[in-house]
């Protein structure tokens, strides 16, 4: 399925139309080979995206990432990591093992681990957003949407990108406005 600017306006008009007309070419390019490719997997992916990036606002965490620092679970093993580290892209990938795994995935082009701050513009902030989408099954889990169980559905997909439900009244008002763009 194909996006334009257009819509992503309509259903949030408070979207970063800068970074939207980014946005577009490189989600059409790379979201089929991702699997987000039907109006349901669309609406839920940019329903979390658009969360966690503050509307496209935001393509790296505000905080430091001192408060990964020496995060084992993230990865996070070296000084300096936490920082280095912290969230970026539009789904915030956060944590050295996180950022290698993509690095590793032959999606990233260019040496990821010396320039983590490439993970913050275009390509890398879209394309990382949708690889993660794609290692972690989230279009497996959008698709059991049936209509009546979107909010859980979307509190599923919710813990898998944020490791809680923060903001889980906002996800599910994005995810319904995508769906009602895209016609779902």
């Amino acid at each position: 399925m194909k996006i334009n600017t257009a819509q992503l306006m309509r259903a949030v008009p408070q979207t970063n139309r800068t970074r939207a007309q980014e946005f577009v070419p490189v989600f059409n390019e790379w979201a089929p080979q991702f699997g987000i490719d039907t109006p349901l997997r669309t609406a839920h992916f940019l329903a979390q995206c658009w969360l966690e990036s503050g509307c496209l606002l935001y393509l790296e965490e505000i905080a430091s990432g001192k408060a990964y620092e020496w995060r084992k679970d993230l990865g996070n093993v070296e000084k300096g990591d936490g920082p280095r580290f912290k969230g970026r892209g539009i789904i915030q990938i956060t944590g050295r093992a996180n950022y290698q795994a993509y690095a590793r995935s032959g999606f990233c082009v260019g040496d990821l681990m010396s320039h983590p701050e490439w993970l913050a513009k275009s390509p890398g902030a879209y394309k990382s957003a949708m690889w993660f989408w794609w290692k972690s099954h989230l279009s497996e889990l959008a698709d059991a949407d049936n209509g009546h169980n979107s909010n859980e559905v979307c509190r599923r997909i919710t813990r898998k990108v944020n490791g809680g439900v923060n903001e889980l009244a906002q996800r599910q008002y994005y995810m319904r406005k995508f769906k009602k763009e895209f016609g779902v």
